[in-house]
């Protein structure tokens, strides 16, 4: 009995974690089921009302597109940029290489509402409108550092004599880095373009300052929302949310696997 107190003890405090994880995103589903025209816990009542009232709310299905498409864009570009400068800064030596990567990380130092005020005074200061692209500008400068930090992680280690013999037997750089660099070290890169889109999509703070009334995201939209009026249109809106965040993990666990995705393992 001595034995196995400790093994039940892991056991109950791993539990107690994962109730506390998952109550927050339990309490939202059951929330957007209620009856009542306001938000209660638990629900009184269950219904489907509040999903079919975003029918008449056609401006939450835009800012959804809008995020959806500014996430893709954002992590694209994120990733393809922080697997290149990732490559250069564990590969090459060349000066000022430690001041570049304190800057490149600095984004993740500076709270998100100085760089959100910052990013709007840039864009003032050089004319550029409120749009997908401006958002895209600003969440590449927020997500490039994860994906480095992933895409560095996966090159730690990396065995350069399989390049070096591919190159030996007349490979091209370009062809190298394709068919044997990115695929030992893809699952730095899927980790960090998966970081990269949930980042952009989940972001409120910077989008806040960047967003007009013709371009505003999903988490800006429920912001808003919520100032003027509670009732449960809000929690299904975050309930669909909810759901295409598992149904986007669920389609990578069944391409890939969640566990070799993040693995460090290639």
């Amino acid at each position: 009995m001595r034995k196995n107190l400790p093994k039940y003890f892991f056991n109950f405090v791993c539990f107690l974690v994962y109730v506390f994880l998952l109550a927050p995103i339990v309490v939202v589903l059951l929330s957007s089921l209620t009856t009542t025209e306001y938000i209660v816990f638990p629900p009184k009542g269950l219904t489907l009302r509040w999903y079919t009232e975003l029918i008449e709310h056609p401006e939450f299905m835009q800012s959804f597109t809008l995020s959806i498409i500014v996430a893709f864009g954002t992590a694209a570009i994120s990733t393809a940029i922080g697997t290149l400068a990732s490559i250069a800064v564990v590969r090459r030596q060349f000066k000022g290489k430690t001041a570049i990567v304190q800057l490149v990380g600095s984004p993740l130092l500076i709270p998100s509402v100085v760089f959100g005020v910052a990013l709007l005074q840039f864009y003032s200061w050089i004319g550029l409108a409120a749009s997908p692209l401006a958002l895209i500008l600003g969440h590449i400068i927020l997500t490039v550092p994860f994906v480095m930090r992933l895409v560095v992680a996966s090159l730690v280690g990396f065995d350069r004599s399989i390049e070096q013999a591919a190159l030996n037997l007349g490979a091209g750089p370009i062809k190298v880095f394709y068919q044997i660099t990115l695929p030992i070290i893809k699952s730095g890169v899927i980790a960090g373009a998966i970081f990269a889109f949930i980042t952009s999509f989940d972001d409120l703070t910077v989008a806040l300052f960047i967003v007009s009334t013709d371009v505003v995201t999903l988490p800006v939209r429920i912001y808003t929302y919520m100032q003027y009026q509670y009732d449960p249109i809000i929690t299904s809106v975050s309930s669909i949310m909810i759901l295409f965040t598992v149904i986007l993990m669920l389609v990578i666990e069944r391409i890939l696997g969640v566990g070799k995705v993040f693995s460090s393992k290639n």
